[in-house]
């Protein structure tokens, strides 16, 4: 072999080396995120209900999901499907590959012994603010889409698909609107990821411990459904009172009469949950939350480590 061919070769292999994190922890995401998107349609759906229908009990996920189903179809609960995937290629992608890249990193500098949990937090932390900023304008499509339907039929924008959201957000409002509610998407994205990834990691050391897995070619299959299930609480957890107070900010629509809208801010619409819903306003729709973060959080963390296998394989590398 030409030291040519030897070079490119090495070039490749270190390039698919570092896109391996990115690529799988995207791929893992979309297939999630379009397998838990009915669950997802149904949390924003609680999240809203008690701004939209203030002193009324908030329905259960299971009774908005069969009323959608009863009025509009079974396709109605796929909803905004095309704005979820195009958020986890750009959002999911970002935050798992980063926090992925940002963890190996820190192992490298720590002579490859696991780091300790505080640094696991903080690469969460830091991957997940990073992704929100890129993938806050299909967050903002995505919300659009699945409570369009909840307004007075007046009122509603009928968007067609998560691009026209994303050109008549940006054309009516004002480029600003696609970064709506971006304080509380940073908390929630941080949260998530801590939640999520660091806690996924520093419980799959704890429970290889407990099952004597020694980890050797990855975790075995019931170390990584043990260490998925922590983590599809703790993500759920962390993360709910930001991503209620994102969903309301992120959908709030100007009053018609006097153009004013329902929050001024996160510290108002903070407030405003406070004092009109109690502290438990925070966790409205936590059962559609959880029904969503945990099997999202647990689809990824199980499919991910098969399909970087997969994509080792495909490319040769160790």
């Amino acid at each position: 072999m030409s030291n040519t061919t030897q070079h490119n070769t090495t070039r490749r292999s270190s390039i698919t080396k570092l896109a391996e994190p990115f690529v799988c922890g995207g791929t893992a995401a979309t297939f999630a995120s379009i397998v838990i998107h009915p669950m997802d349609l149904a949390k924003v759906r609680m999240q809203l209900y008690g701004q939209l229908n203030p002193g009324k009990p908030v329905p259960s996920f299971v009774e908005l999901l069969s009323g959608m189903v009863k009025n509009d179809g079974i396709t109605s609960v796929y909803k905004g499907v095309d704005a979820a995937i195009g958020r986890q290629l750009v959002y999911g992608t970002a935050r798992i590959g980063l926090h992925r890249a940002i963890s190996d990193k820190m192992q490298e500098m720590n002579e490859g012994k696991p780091i300790s949990f505080l640094m696991k937090t903080l690469s969460g932390m830091a991957s997940g603010s990073v992704a929100v900023c890129i993938g806050t304008p299909f967050d903002i499509a995505l919300v659009r889409l699945q409570s369009d339907s909840m307004a007075p039929v007046a009122e509603r924008k009928n968007y067609k698909n998560v691009f026209d959201a994303l050109t008549r957000t940006a054309s009516e409002e004002g480029a600003g609107a696609l970064y709506k509610g971006l304080l509380p998407n940073i908390l929630r994205g941080m949260a998530m990821n801590v939640g999520m990834l660091a806690c996924y990691d520093q419980a799959k050391e704890s429970v290889a411990k407990i099952l004597n897995d020694p980890m050797t070619n990855g975790p075995a299959l019931t170390t990584q459904i043990g260490a998925s299930c922590v983590a599809g609480f703790t993500a759920a957890a962390f993360s709910m009172p930001f991503d209620l107070i994102k969903s309301r900010l992120m959908a709030q629509k100007a009053d018609p009469v006097t153009n004013k809208l329902p929050y001024s801010g996160v510290a108002d619409c903070t407030m405003q949950i406070l004092k009109k819903e109690g502290p438990l306003g925070f966790f409205s729709g936590f059962s559609a939350y959880y029904g969503r973060c945990a099997p999202h959080a647990m689809i990824i963390l199980l499919s991910i480590e098969s399909i970087t296998q997969a994509y080792r394989g495909a490319f040769g590398l160790k």
